[in-house]
């Protein structure tokens, strides 16, 4: 791992768009925002007593994903366009205003890390580390920083955006962050990019948290070796192989009592499939965990890929051990995760899997 310049880690994309002139005219157009029509890239808003929230909208002739960056920076829809008509994959967020509560959204980032931290703190390289809680419904700090911050607009066009999130003056992770949606065809691209601006090196980790459609037939394919048990506060106490009706290993359909663990050993491809919706959805990503969350009688499911297991800091063998990556100042961590929308009943599985990049 190199230890990148902390200007160019997030002054420079990765992504190439248009000249200055149009970025300029994107972003203000982000400051005046209009409604979007039905294959163009705006900035919508959603309106109510407690305040407009605006939403950038992205479009192809396949997808549409609206993204609301001070929410968050999180998603709010993400549809699949066919004949004229929109279809969710991801439960649409239906209250998109500034009281608007993080679970109510349709995605998130997690960063710097995923879940919850057991007692609020850890031991690293010799000191304890104190994390104080994040939520008020939350008895231990959970899912980190970025999903409860007001993140910028960097770049924008039609198919993609850059958002970007300061937290350098964060206890006890500063950090600077950047995370990237891009629609490519049927798929939507999620990269999220992540550097330590603290003066001592820590574990960081990076995922996301879509929230599912669930239909009484929804499938899930997602194999893995194994999972960590979880106790009555959600923290892992055992790790076992997963039991038959939670290996996956093929479509199967999702558990109708609770599920809420981390998978280990998964390989970075899953699928999700509606039968009687005739779509499926395939993800990839670089990481090595994922969460499972199946709430009895509600319409969505979690499925979370991440790059580490919850209390990842605490497992025996510690943070680097379980996934996450240690960072010194100036290192970063980036992650991709890439969903595909297919109209299909195939049980597919997706293909090749996403590469991970440590710079």
């Amino acid at each position: 791992m190199s230890v990148a310049n902390p200007v160019s880690a997030f002054s420079a994309s990765a992504h190439t768009s248009p000249g200055t002139q149009s970025r300029r005219s994107r972003l203000a157009a982000a400051a005046n925002p209009v409604l979007p029509g039905p294959s163009t890239s705006a900035v919508a808003v959603g309106e109510s007593p407690a305040g407009d929230v605006a939403c950038v909208t992205l479009a192809n002739a396949q997808l549409r994903l609206d993204v609301a960056p001070t929410l968050g920076g999180g998603v709010t829809r993400f549809d699949w366009r066919d004949d004229g008509a929109l279809t969710p994959i991801f439960r649409r967020c239906r209250h998109v205003a500034a009281d608007t509560q993080p679970n109510e959204l349709a995605c998130y980032p997690l960063l710097p890390y995923s879940n919850r931290i057991g007692g609020g703190y850890f031991n690293f390289a010799g000191r304890r580390v104190d994390v104080p809680r994040n939520r008020a419904d939350e008895p231990l700090p959970i899912h980190g920083d970025g999903w409860l911050c007001a993140w910028q607009v960097a770049d924008s066009d039609r198919e993609y955006v850059r958002l970007t999130c300061d937290r350098q003056d964060g206890k006890p992770y500063a950090f600077r962050a950047a995370q990237t949606y891009r629609l490519d065809g049927p798929s939507l691209v999620i990269t999220l990019e992540i550097e330590n601006t603290g003066r001592d090196a820590l574990p960081f980790g990076l995922g996301v948290h879509p929230f599912l459609v669930r239909d009484a037939d929804t499938e899930l394919s997602a194999a893995a070796g194994g999972l960590w048990l979880a106790g009555d506060d959600w923290l892992p106490v055992r790790h076992v192989q997963a039991p038959p009706a939670w290996q996956f290993g093929v479509a199967y359909p999702l558990p109708e009592t609770v599920v809420n663990h981390a998978f280990t050993g998964w390989s970075g491809q899953a699928a999700v499939v509606w039968p009687k919706r005739r779509l499926s959805l395939n993800i990839a990503a670089d990481t090595d965990y994922y969460v499972l969350y199946t709430p009895p009688g509600e319409e969505f499911f979690c499925f979370e890929p991440v790059d580490h297991p919850i209390n990842a800091m605490n497992l025996v063998g510690g943070a680097c051990d379980n996934g996450m990556t240690q960072l010194g100042r100036g290192e970063r961590l980036t992650r991709s995760f890439r969903f595909t929308v297919e109209r299909t009943g195939l049980r597919s599985m997706p293909g090749a899997r996403g590469t991970r990049r440590r710079q």
